[in-house]
């Protein structure tokens, strides 16, 4: 595992993919407040607080296999840091499909992503339940941990002991099957207070937009941490594949994909619900921008704006530029949308043959509609964040992961910091045997000072640490590693007692 600049274009990838594959497994055990120790380097002191991550735990039933890691079942992992100190507790999260096909010892329902019940087509058709597994995402509203799938209600948890308090609703704001974004953004404080903004989508050839805003912690004025305190809907034509948005003070910023969906091979039990979507070839997406409702256009109508052509799932950042007055978002393109067709195991897929993710900058203009793009970064990437702190700002840094090589598809193996004004990039590497997934970053909650000549808010804007999980093909099983976020070198490594296949996403709590 190694630091170093990025390497010349043509480096080729070393990896077997048997090493790659082997994370496809079912995690065997759930943990209670297991101690860790670093197998290399220290766990930092000032270090204090919560790691909480969320992913597909359980891929396998009854010797059938999930067609995708995505219908795999949400299991949570937490990882407390004190005093120099880790502990890890581990759960699958308790919904009611989890708890039908643990007792049938099969799957009972299909899978959004192409997972088919025994039977075949005949025992599919027609079922066009919806099975809530959240394993997209986890967070911390209040005193309520949430499990996130976006096409549904969230699922409650104890953020002591992960244990599952039930399908959550929010005191009614939601209603039965309702979708809640699995991909909430949290505005560190542009109106005084922090709050998570979030959405719901239902799509159709008109699709609504529900834009909701919660308080993240208790107020003066007697807001309570998880109240609403914003909430409007918006109608746009056409169908709507949103899985992730973007903020800044004044908009939410989203990205509708030029994508058609045909339902009918899915009713015919055919196709899961995902595999019905395809690009509209020669098409390009279009940016809504969404006034919030504290910002500086409260009140005035959504504005919609040519985007260029692609596929998005995930955008790094936005902010507003006051010297043009544009929108600049940040987010990971593909060229087509990438998909894996029924007939195709996806531990066998060739990476060569789907689109790798790059990051691309579009500046919008609201004032005359026009909206002009450059690269970022043209290595593939995935999975991107800013420091929280920097949430909806001009943000300098980001951390994302990224293939071992600098141009064409591979598993994930490195994590990259890229410095967005001058392009200069650090990367750390768990290459050979090594695969990461999202990387989180810590801010430092006192800064350091900054080394003689270093602009303080630079300084300030990399000090902390960035904590990503690894998957170990030398050991079959996943390793925390922890890096400093200002030169990427690594801080320690945590070899866990427990084989996690690759998960989605994941948050740090301060207060958990």
């Amino acid at each position: 595992m190694t630091v170093a600049a990025s390497q010349p274009t043509g480096f080729q990838p070393a990896y077997e993919r048997h090493d790659w594959s082997s994370a496809f497994r079912n995690v065997g055990v759930e943990l209670s407040d297991v101690p860790l120790e670093p197998v290399r380097g220290t766990i930092p002191a000032e270090l204090k607080g919560t790691l909480f991550r969320n992913g597909p735990g359980r891929l396998e039933r009854g010797g059938q296999w999930v067609h995708h890691p995505f219908d795999g079942d949400g299991m949570i992992s937490a990882f407390r840091f004190e005093g120099g100190q880790a502990r890890l507790t581990n759960r699958f999260v308790r919904t009611e499909g989890w708890l039908a096909e643990e007792q049938a010892g099969r799957f009972v329902y299909r899978g959004v992503f192409g997972t088919q019940k025994p039977g075949g087509p005949l025992a599919n058709a027609f079922d066009l339940r919806l099975k809530n597994i959240a394993n997209t995402h986890v967070v911390q509203l209040g005193d309520q941990l949430l499990a996130l799938w976006e096409a549904a209600e969230p699922h409650a948890l104890d953020p002591r002991t992960l244990e599952t308090r039930g399908l959550s609703r929010l005191e009614g704001l939601l209603k039965p099957g309702e979708a809640f974004s699995a991909h909430p953004r949290f505005d560190p404080g542009h109106h005084g207070e922090p709050r998570m903004v979030t959405f719901g989508v239902k799509a159709g050839p008109t699709s609504t937009v529900r834009l909701m805003e919660f308080a993240s912690a208790d107020q003066p004025d007697g807001v309570r941490a998880g109240d609403l305190v914003a909430d409007s809907r918006h109608s746009f034509k056409g169908f709507a594949f949103l899985h992730d948005f973007a903020i800044t003070p004044s908009w939410a910023v989203f990205l509708q994909n030029a994508v058609a969906f045909n339902p009918l091979p899915f009713v015919l039990g055919q196709k899961g619900a995902a595999q019905c979507l395809a690009s509209k070839p020669g098409e390009a997406g279009q940016f809504w921008l969404v006034p919030r409702q504290p910002g500086h256009h409260a009140g005035a109508r959504p504005l919609l704006l040519p985007a260029p052509e692609g596929f998005v799932f995930h955008h790094l950042n936005a902010f507003e530029d006051p010297a043009t007055g544009e929108v600049v978002v940040d987010s990971i393109y593909y060229d087509d949308f990438p998909s894996i067709g029924p007939e195709v195991d996806y531990r066998e897929i060739d990476f060569d043959s789907i689109p790798e993710g790059q990051l691309r900058r579009c500046r919008i203009d609201p004032s005359s509609g026009t909206v002009r793009s450059e690269w970022l970064e043209q290595r593939c990437c995935e999975f991107a964040m800013v420091n929280p702190a920097k949430q909806g700002l001009n943000a300098r840094f980001a951390w994302m992961a990224v293939a071992q090589r600098e141009r064409g598809n591979d598993p994930l193996q490195a994590i990259e910091k890229l410095d967005l004004q001058t392009g200069e990039r650090l990367v750390w590497s768990a290459a050979p045997r090594g695969f990461v997934t999202e990387p989180v970053m810590v801010p430092r909650l006192t800064d350091d000072s900054p080394e003689e000549g270093a602009a303080e808010d630079i300084a300030a804007e990399d000090s902390g640490w960035v904590l990503v999980p690894v998957w170990n093909g030398a050991r079959c099983a996943t390793d925390l590693v922890i890096l400093n976020a200002a030169d990427m070198t690594e801080q320690a490594v945590l070899e866990l007692p427990l084989a996690i296949p690759y998960g989605l996403h994941g948050s740090w709590s301060a207060t958990a």
